[in-house]
């Protein structure tokens, strides 16, 4: 989700370590996370009220826009320009003809 270095991690707990102190450091990494987790559950919350509200199954929408995913130009792009050959079609066995002969 984000793109967060070990670098970035150690410059923030030493920026942490400097406001808060190495005492109150655990108690506000605490809060912090407590604080996330409630916005969570308001964003799911409300998300879940507005798909309730308007009739919507969040499920299938979901699905659908995974389906329209595959739909974007540059995926699209990029299995076009694939190395990889297409399977080829089975081969019919040996005492199979190639034909149908009641077809002719």
């Amino acid at each position: 989700m984000f793109d967060i270095g070990i670098g970035e991690i150690m410059a923030l707990a030493v920026i942490g370590l400097l406001i808060f102190g190495p005492d109150k450091l655990p108690k506000a990494a605490a809060d912090g996370a407590r604080f996330l987790k409630q916005i969570r559950g308001m964003a799911a919350g409300a998300k879940q009220d507005l798909a309730d509200s308007a009739g919507l199954d969040l499920n299938e929408a979901m699905d659908t826009m995974k389906g329209l995913a595959d739909l974007h130009p540059k995926r699209i792009a990029t299995n076009m320009l694939k190395d990889d050959p297409a399977p080829a079609p089975p081969k019919p066995a040996a005492n199979t003809p190639l034909f149908d002969p009641d077809a002719t």
